[in-house]
C-alpha cells in the first residue's frame, strides 16, 4: 500500500524546508533507511532518510523548490499502484508543489492555478536565512536578466536582519526573471527570481505569483533588465549606480583588517566582483598613481558650502535596523517594564581578575565576571529566568545567557548556551570568539537563538548607568555601566573605592519586584567576593 512521505520539520524553528538534492529518483527502489533527500532548514542542509521501503512512485517537490512542513514531499508504494487517489486528497500545499515552490499556496485568485510552469524552469522565492527574518532586502545581484546560472553560482547577496549573506543557486540554466532589485525589500516565500531555458516566457509565471500576494515587482523591471551585454559592452565596474561596491564577503573582511578602501580595488571576478585575491594583491601606491592622473583631467573643485546652509542625509534603514525597531518597540509596549538600580563595590573584583590574567593564555574581562555572577545567580532564582505566555509562566532551569554586542548596523545578541557550566575562562575566549564572528557577520542563526536572559555592558564607554528594553521572551535583561573610582564610607570612614552600577529591567508579569531585588542581592554577594564563583 503507497505511503505519503510530506516534508519533515526538522528543526524546532523550521516552518519549511527546500530540497536541496534527490538522491532518488521516480522508479527507484526505495530500503528503509535510505537517503531519499537532501533538505535544506532554516539552520542546516540534513539528510532525511525513508521510513519505508518500495518504489519511489511520485515526487512532490522539485529541486530548488521550497514548502511548508507537512506539504507532500514524496510517494512510496509497489511498482504499478495506482496513486491518484492520494494525490487527489493530497493537502492544498502539497497538491500545488508540484508545479510551483509553497508560495504559491497563497494565491486565492483562479488564474493561480491556470498557469502551467515550463519543463526546465524553477522558481527561486526569498529565502529565510535566519529564525527570526519575515522579509530580506537584495544588498546586490551577481547576476542579470540573461545571464547564464550553474549550480553552485552566488546569485545575489540578501540582507537579513542579522547579517547579509551569499545565496548561491541550487538550479542551472538561464536568469529569466528577476522578481525583487537591488535595494528592495520582500517577504520570505515571496518571487525572487526565475530560472530556466533562454528565451522561455515567464511573464505568466511571474503575474501568477504576484496575484498571490507575494511581491509588488516595478512595472518596468523586466524591460529595463532584459539587455544582455555583448562585447561591444562598457567594461563592468565594482560599483552599482548607487554607489554600492560588488565584493565578496572575505574580500569586505580582508579589506577592513588591512584599511582598504574597496573603491579603490579593480575587480577581477564575475561581473567586476572583488575577490580575495584582489585585496591581498592590492597597492596603495598604484591606487595613488591612479588618482594623480585623474586628478590631472578632473574638473576645478566645488566652492566651499557657506556655514547655515541646511543639508540632510537619508539612510535606509537595513534590515537588522527595521527588526530591532520592531522586536523593541513589540517588547516596551508588551512587556509592563520596571527598573532595580544598585552600586556594587568592585574592588575585589579587580583584584580577583587581576590575579586571574596572569595564568598563561588567560583573559577574563570585568564582563565576564558579570556574566558568570548572573548565572550563578539565576540558579538561585529561576523566576527571573523565565517567559511569558498566555496561559502559563515558563522556568527555564537551563541557564543561556545573551550578550549584547554593537556591530555596524546595530546590535545582535550571540548566547551563551549552559553558561552556569562554564569556567570565568570559558566565558572569556566564548564571549571574545562570539563577539569576533559579530563584528565579521559571521554569526550563524543557530548562535543567537535560546537566550533565557541578557546582559548588556556600555561600562567600556564611560556610561554610568542606564536601563535597557528587555530582549524577549526573557524576562530581564541587566544593564552593566562603567566601574568608577570615587570616595565611598566603609567601616564608618571615607576611603577611596571603585564601584559600578547596574540596573535590572523586569517584566512585571514574571518577575516581581521583591523577586528581582532579591536576584540582584545575591549578584552583589558574587562581584563583592569573587572567589565565591571559583569554587
Amino acid at each position: 500500500m503507497a505511503v505519503v512521505i510530506t516534508m519533515p520539520r526538522l528543526s524546532d524553528t523550521m516552518t519549511e524546508g527546500v530540497v536541496a538534492t534527490w538522491l532518488k529518483k521516480v522508479g527507484d527502489v526505495v530500503k528503509e533507511g535510505d537517503i531519499l533527500a537532501e533538505i535544506e532548514t532554516d539552520k542546516a542542509t540534513m539528510e532525511f532518510e525513508s521510513f519505508n521501503a518500495g518504489t519511489l512512485l511520485h515526487i512532490g517537490i522539485q529541486e530548488g523548490e521550497s514548502a511548508p512542513v507537512d506539504s507532500l514531499l514524496a510517494i512510496i508504494g509497489q511498482p504499478g499502484e495506482d496513486i491518484s487517489a492520494l494525490l487527489s486528497g493530497a493537502s492544498a500545499p502539497a497538491a500545488k508543489t508540484d508545479a510551483a515552490p509553497a508560495v504559491e499556496t497563497k494565491a486565492e485568485a483562479p488564474a493561480a492555478t491556470a498557469v502551467e510552469i515550463p519543463a526546465g524552469v524553477k522558481v527561486v522565492t526569498m529565502p529565510r536565512l535566519s529564525d527570526t527574518m519575515t522579509d530580506g532586502t537584495v544588498a546586490t545581484w551577481l547576476k542579470k536578466i540573461g545571464d547564464t546560472v550553474k549550480e553552485g553560482d552566488i546569485l545575489a547577496e540578501i540582507e537579513t536582519d542579522k547579517a547579509t549573506m551569499e545565496f548561491e543557486s541550487f538550479n542551472a540554466g538561464t536568469l529569466l526573471y528577476i522578481g525583487v532589485n537591488e535595494g528592495q525589500t520582500a517577504p520570505v516565500d515571496s518571487i525572487l527570481a526565475i530560472i530556466g531555458p533562454a528565451g522561455t516566457d515567464v511573464s505568466g509565471i511571474a503575474a501568477n505569483f504576484k496575484a498571490g500576494g507575494s511581491v509588488d515587482a516595478p512595472k518596468t523591471e523586466a524591460k529595463a533588465e532584459v539587455i544582455v551585454p555583448t562585447s561591444a559592452t562598457a567594461p563592468v565596474q565594482n560599483t552599482n549606480a548607487s554607489g554600492r561596491v560588488f565584493a565578496s564577503p572575505l574580500a569586505k573582511k580582508i579589506a577592513q583588517d588591512k584599511g582598504i578602501d574597496l573603491a579603490q580595488v579593480k575587480g577581477s571576478g564575475e561581473n567586476g566582483r572583488i575577490v580575495k585575491s584582489d585585496v591581498e594583491g592590492f597597492t596603495p601606491q598604484a591606487a595613488a598613481s591612479q588618482a594623480v592622473v585623474a586628478s590631472a583631467s578632473a574638473p576645478a573643485v566645488k566652492p566651499f558650502v557657506p556655514a547655515g546652509e541646511k543639508f540632510q542625509e537619508e539612510i535606509k534603514n537595513s534590515q537588522m535596523r527595521k527588526t530591532i525597531a520592531r522586536r523593541l518597540a513589540e517588547s516596551k509596549f508588551t512587556a509592563p517594564h520596571y527598573y532595580l538600580t544598585i552600586e556594587v563595590a568592585m574592588d575585589e573584583a579587580m583584584k580577583s581578575r587581576a590575579v586571574i590574567n596572569t595564568v598563561p593564555d588567560t583573559k577574563v574581562s570585568f564582563n565576564d565576571m558579570v556574566v558568570k555572577a548572573c548565572a550563578m545567580a539565576l540558579k538561585k532564582h529561576p523566576q527571573v529566568n523565565s517567559q511569558w505566555r498566555e496561559d502559563a509562566m515558563i522556568i527555564n532551569h537551563h541557564v543561556n545567557i545573551g550578550v549584547a554586542v554593537a556591530v555596524e548596523d546595530g546590535l545582535v545578541v550571540p548566547v551563551l548556551n549552559f553558561t552556569d557550566q562554564m569556567s570565568l575562562s570559558q566565558i572569556g575566549a566564548n564571549v571574545k570568539d562570539l563577539a569576533v564572528k559579530a563584528k565579521n557577520k559571521k554569526l550563524t542563526p543557530a548562535e543567537m537563538e535560546g537566550s533565557t536572559f541578557t546582559v548588556s555592558n556600555l561600562g567600556m564607554f564611560g556610561i554610568q548607568s542606564f536601563t535597557s528594553i528587555i530582549n524577549q521572551p526573557n524576562s530581564a535583561i541587566l544593564s552593566v555601566g562603567a566601574i568608577e573610582e570615587k570616595p565611598v564610607v566603609r567601616n564608618g570612614q571615607i576611603v577611596v573605592g571603585n564601584t559600578m552600577t547596574v540596573t535590572l529591567a523586569c517584566d512585571h508579569r514574571t518577575v516581581d519586584g521583591a523577586t528581582g531585588a532579591q536576584f540582584l542581592q545575591t549578584l552583589r554577594q558574587y562581584l563583592e567576593n569573587p572567589v565565591t564563583m571559583l569554587a
